[in-house]
């Protein structure tokens, strides 16, 4: 595997490479943890809303569970060469609360309905609390981009 040398980039190039796959991709790696600190980690489709992720997964699975019950994640991307980890505040909804704007924003991107499924899901709402975004170990310096769901660029 060859490996090629990128310019190391701004904070603020950063925050819009962050911006840009908020908005382009599909997936996202959830992380939670159950109230005994068993953690889980799954993909699942997403959507990004200018200040929010929306997530849909069934309320009664783990991943559901924890978010619904511990309030908090951390999301990331899959590629290990262009990190970015969100950790946000969670709150959830059921297919009959969740924002009309929110639910048809994630049914266009994704092609799926969660709401008119069988199954029983529930949207759930991630706010950004903090973000780090780095190439390598180059970028490590200045990886934070937000604390406080307050952007630092």
């Amino acid at each position: 595997m060859k490996i090629t040398e990128l310019p190391q980039r701004s904070r603020e190039q950063r925050r819009r490479d962050v911006l840009d796959r908020l908005e382009r991709e599909m997936d996202i790696w959830v992380a939670s943890t159950d109230a005994e600190g068993l953690p889980c980690l799954v993909p699942l489709w997403f959507v990004w809303d200018g200040e929010a992720v929306w997530l849909a997964t069934r309320p009664a699975n783990p991943t559901g569970r924890n978010l619904r019950e511990g309030g908090r994640t951390r999301l990331a991307f899959g590629d290990t060469r262009d990190v970015v980890l969100i950790d946000g505040e969670v709150e959830t909804y059921d297919a009959r609360e969740v924002p009309r704007v929110a639910a048809e924003a994630f049914r266009e991107k994704t092609g799926w309905d969660p709401r008119a499924d069988r199954a029983v899901y529930a949207f759930f709402r991630v706010r950004p609390r903090a973000v780090q975004a780095w190439h390598e170990v180059r970028e490590m310096p200045k990886r934070h981009l937000m604390r406080d769901g307050i952007w630092l660029v």
